[in-house]
């Protein structure tokens, strides 16, 4: 069975995701691989949105946070300060999953403007959200992003959610309890931080992705892991699963 670069880059996220964890959900491909992950393998994972909503079981895909229908089938609903202040900052959010419109080799994300001028840029993006806060205090982040040298610059023209800052130390430093950026999936492949560097390393490439692709889809000089795995194919259930939670989403 064939399936598209996406459609691998959300099914490996997907997978990443274990049962019964408690997981901060971004809107858009965070939102579809976690609900894709709840069809297959993880059934008890938690979604939790900004809006409040925690446990929530969509039967479709989310349009935004305040889709009603994440009130509807969730086990409860609290206000977002409560989400904040006393499930995300104390710590008892195990994964922040979210996007990103530029992200550069120490996991730093820009979902803020695009362009040196903050107050003139060439692109002003959605902003910030919840992201900040989940990047800060979730016990880890996972980021999924497509995979160009446009996104993955040597330096994010904006910090809207910290990462690794400029390497390690910064995190203690700046007083961010959580983990930080743990994976970042991509169309070709998956990162993860260096342990000495917090440098992102790919360290697994899709299947019939060539490492010399995810280099060259990089702004900045990618480190290689010395062993570098292949991503498992998708497996029908997968693919059936997945495209069936996008058809329901409609055009």
């Amino acid at each position: 069975m064939s399936w598209s670069a996406d459609e691998m880059m959300t099914i490996a996220a997907a997978r990443a995701l274990r049962d019964g964890a408690r997981c901060f959900v971004g809107i858009g491909r965070p939102s579809t691989a976690a609900n894709l992950a709840r069809r297959t393998h993880a059934p008890d994972l938690v979604l939790i949105y900004e809006s409040g909503t925690i446990g929530a079981k969509p039967g479709t895909l989310p349009l935004s946070i305040g889709d009603g229908v994440l009130a509807e089938t969730a086990d409860t609903v609290v206000s977002v300060p409560e989400i904040f202040n006393y499930w995300l900052q104390p710590g008892r959010i195990d994964v922040g999953f979210l996007g990103a419109a530029q992200i550069d080799r120490y996991g730093n994300i820009n979902t803020t403007v695009i362009g040196d001028d903050y107050r003139s840029p060439r692109v002003r993006l959605p902003g910030a959200g919840g992201a900040p806060e989940i990047a800060a205090s979730c016990r880890e982040v996972i980021v999924v992003v497509k995979q160009s040298p446009r996104a993955f610059v040597e330096r994010v023209d904006f910090v809207t959610s910290v990462g690794y800052g400029s390497g390690p130390g910064d995190r203690a430093r700046l007083g961010l309890t959580g983990r930080g950026p743990a994976l970042v999936i991509t169309d070709l492949g998956i990162m993860e931080p260096d342990p000495e560097t917090a440098e992102l390393t790919l360290t697994q490439v899709h299947p019939g992705v060539a490492p010399a692709q995810a280099t060259a889809a990089t702004g900045w000089p990618l480190a290689v892991a010395g062993t570098l795995s292949t991503t498992p194919e998708p497996t029908a259930a997968e693919l059936a699963a997945l495209r069936d939670l996008n058809r329901q989403a409609g055009p």
